[in-house]
């Protein structure tokens, strides 16, 4: 038994990426630790994980971090079971993010899920980003799934990495 049997009859469910299908802090701390390093920022001194946090993590990374990096991005431990719980119950599923899409689908693409997600919704594509419910709603409305009935899986990973 699983706390989803208590969203019974559950039919859909929705994914943010970042953090919930992999941890990508990591691999956006690399491509910028690298990024800086190669201009020469901080006198040529790796960035600590401190600054990453206050003034990269969640700005404008993920393009760099994606280009400088994709081999770097695993799933998180467990994701293929969920998965497959996923398809065996056959659930709706979309996955919902702020990244950018190019971002999004490479992301998708690299932990070979592309035909897993039924649809992608990028917040910068809805009225309103998360943590606004909007980007969720549009992935309801997509879905033709109740709020009611689906599971929202949000950040999990936060393991911190250092250069």
């Amino acid at each position: 038994q699983s706390s989803l049997t208590s969203l019974a009859p559950l039919e859909a469910v929705l994914f943010d990426i970042d953090g919930t299908l992999c941890d990508s802090d990591p691999l956006h701390y690399y491509a910028f630790c690298e990024m800086l390093l190669e201009i020469g920022f901080n006198g040529g001194v790796p960035i600590s994980e401190e600054f990453f946090i206050e003034t990269v993590a969640g700005k404008h990374n993920d393009d760099i971090a994606l280009v400088l990096f994709p081999e770097q991005l695993k799933p998180l431990n467990g994701l293929d079971k969920v998965r497959k719980w996923i398809e065996n119950h056959g659930l709706k599923r979309a996955a919902v993010t702020k990244a950018p899409r190019a971002n999004a689908e490479l992301m998708i693409s690299i932990l070979v899920l592309s035909y897993f997600f039924d649809v992608v919704i990028i917040g910068g594509e809805c009225e309103h980003v998360k943590p606004h419910p909007d980007p969720y709603l549009k992935g309801l409305e997509a879905l033709k799934a109740s709020k009611d009935h689906t599971f929202v899986g949000k950040k999990i990973a936060r393991k911190s990495q250092h250069c």
